[in-house]
């Protein structure tokens, strides 16, 4: 018998599978970035850095590796790990966080996120979401048998739509999820953004879930502000942070939960029933992470601002028109400046193939689909990464770049 996958013979794939999971297909991510390796692009659509962090980071995780507790930690999380998150929650944010009752350490952003709405979340609730969605926020909130109710944001402006918004919560709205600096448009919300978004939630009498995994990846002078901090949205809001993002480190999966003390016992339910607990030399590690001088996340911050204004500046001088980004690893750009109205899935896909350079269709981030000039690049890349992705893109672009016949086709066929 011939199988593939998971050992399923593949004409028994969705007899079997799950009827939620199996109308979704391969993640963008994964199918990008297997094309990028397959034609040798320089891959600017996954959001990785391609260094390592913190020397100092890396060396206590291998020393507690080699010469640590390496059983089962506390389903919680070690103590050290989780007096460094309240610690780093009162440092930045002046936030007065419980260690021991509202702090619960996950196997990475996403287990947090999963943690977060299979605790909260009855079947019949309604979820308010911000489009465009990193791409697990939809599937676990049907999984939850919740009801995902869409509001968008869309280039250029990615303008927060108040009244599309306000409409979106109703009597069955248990919970929004939001992304500050936001995944893929690399936006911050506004602090009259959020003040409106904390009005909405608790008029509905709701629970905000916020996924701050970029929340040090701020620029140009800004700063992040957790909803969390708002008047009355203390005991209402789960803050999600990431350690992968914070310290360059996103193969170590290890993530955060803060929230009031009776909510964060409701995730901590759903988490001992996911992955019930992280390396505890890894836990050892972002606890001296977190407690590192102001300075390295200043340093963090303006490293990848010059990053992205190489890149932005790179993608100017070929004719993209640029969007604006004050923070994440990710900027947005139209296509049409160079392609008319060629699918930016199709157009993501050639570029790939033909330059060698790899990006992201803004299209596979929204349910409907239907924004198709624009893709999204990462630059949380070394110097001379983005600058050999640029001087392909100009060459490719100087030579005639795609025949305007095959641009055609490529939007008739879209």
């Amino acid at each position: 018998m011939k199988y593939i996958g998971f050992g399923l013979q593949q004409e028994n794939t969705v007899q079997f599978a799950n009827q939620i999971l199996s109308g979704y297909g391969t993640t963008i991510f994964t199918v990008m970035s297997a094309l990028a390796q397959e034609h040798g692009a320089v891959n600017l659509g996954q959001g990785f850095p391609d260094w390592e962090g913190p020397e100092e980071v890396r060396r206590i995780a291998a020393e507690g590796l080699m010469n640590g507790y390496n059983q089962y930690p506390p389903m919680a999380g070690i103590p050290e790990l989780r007096r460094a998150v309240a610690a780093h929650d009162r440092r930045f944010y002046g936030m007065d966080v419980d260690p021991m009752r509202e702090v619960i350490i996950t196997s990475g952003a996403t287990e947090a996120l999963a943690a977060a709405l299979l605790g909260l979340l009855n079947p019949g609730d309604e979820v308010v979401l911000i489009e465009p969605l990193y791409d697990s926020y939809l599937p676990i909130v049907q999984l939850a048998g919740a009801v995902p109710r869409l509001v968008r944001v869309e280039p250029p402006l990615w303008d927060l739509p108040r009244a599309a918004l306000a409409a979106a919560f109703g009597p069955k709205t248990r919970m929004l999820v939001m992304n500050s600096p936001m995944n893929p448009t690399g936006k911050v919300f506004s602090d009259d953004d959020l003040a409106f978004i904390a009005d909405l939630v608790k008029a509905h009498d709701a629970i905000a879930v916020c996924d701050e995994v970029h929340e040090h990846l701020v620029f140009d002078g800004r700063r992040h502000t957790p909803l969390m901090t708002l008047p009355g949205m203390r005991e209402r809001t789960v803050r999600i942070g990431s350690a992968g993002k914070t310290f360059s480190l996103t193969g170590w999966k290890v993530g955060y939960l803060v929230a009031d003390a009776p909510i964060a016992a409701a995730l901590g339910r759903a988490h001992q029933f996911l992955t019930f607990t992280t390396p505890p030399n890894l836990q050892q590690a972002v606890a001296h992470g977190l407690s590192m001088d102001r300075s390295y996340f200043d340093d963090l911050a303006a490293g990848l601002a010059a990053k992205r204004d190489l890149l932005s500046d790179g993608l100017r001088r070929v004719g993209f028109d640029v969007l604006k980004a004050d923070g994440t690893y990710f900027i947005g750009a139209d296509i049409r400046p160079l392609v008319g109205e060629m699918d930016d899935a199709e157009f993501s896909r050639r570029l790939t193939i033909e330059a060698g350079v790899t990006c992201l269709p803004f299209s596979a981030f929204y349910q409907a689909g239907d924004i198709r000039n624009f893709v999204r690049f990462c630059f949380c890349k070394r110097e001379s990464v983005l600058e050999e992705a640029v001087g392909r893109l100009e060459r490719f672009f100087a030579a005639g770049g795609f025949t305007r016949a095959d641009v055609q086709t490529a939007a008739v066929g879209a």
